[in-house]
């Protein structure tokens, strides 16, 4: 009786030991593959060409205008351009776009400037700190990019807003 009971311990025990192996097996095949997927969707880069564009002659009186930095703008080469209420208008992609305004702060309650700007194609959000105050208001911030299929772009902006 004590032989029989040894025996079907070691034989319980063995098999306990080749069923953990095969669950385990699995597990790190799943785990390769996972890690593979993510790979290959991490390599696909997410910009959005933002193209450069004058000054546009919509724009008659209130209006912020933003470059990439401080050098551009003084170039007059600008990556957005509003009318400080209804529409902005943007380069993207090869095509100049005129896009309705969602939402905008009141810069002159506080430092910072916000703006939402929303078509079938984009999202756009421009975030911003006054960095200097005088007859216009110097601006330095993010603008930031989003279509449908969850690509990003950000980038740095510089401009001004004012009448």
């Amino acid at each position: 009786m004590k032989y029989l009971i040894i025996f079907f311990s070691a034989v319980v025990l063995v098999a306990c030991k080749k069923e953990k192996e095969i669950v385990s097996n699995p597990t790190k095949k799943d785990s390769v593959n996972i890690f593979q997927n993510s790979a290959k969707t991490d390599s696909q880069p997410a910009n959005i060409l933002v193209d450069v564009f004058p000054f546009p002659k919509e724009i008659k009186e209130c209006s912020c205008y933003f470059a990439r930095n401080k050098a551009d703008f003084e170039n007059e080469k600008y990556i957005y351009a509003d009318d400080a209420g209804k529409t902005a208008y943007m380069k993207l992609e090869g095509k100049r776009i005129a896009m309705n305004l969602i939402s905008s702060s009141d810069m002159e309650v506080d430092e910072e400037l916000t703006k939402e700007i929303e078509n079938e194609n984009y999202k756009i959000s421009v975030k911003g700190k006054k960095i200097k105050n005088e007859e216009v208001l110097l601006f330095e911030g993010t603008l930031t990019i989003e279509k449908p299929d969850g690509s990003i772009t950000r980038m740095p902006i510089y401009g001004e807003c004012g009448c």
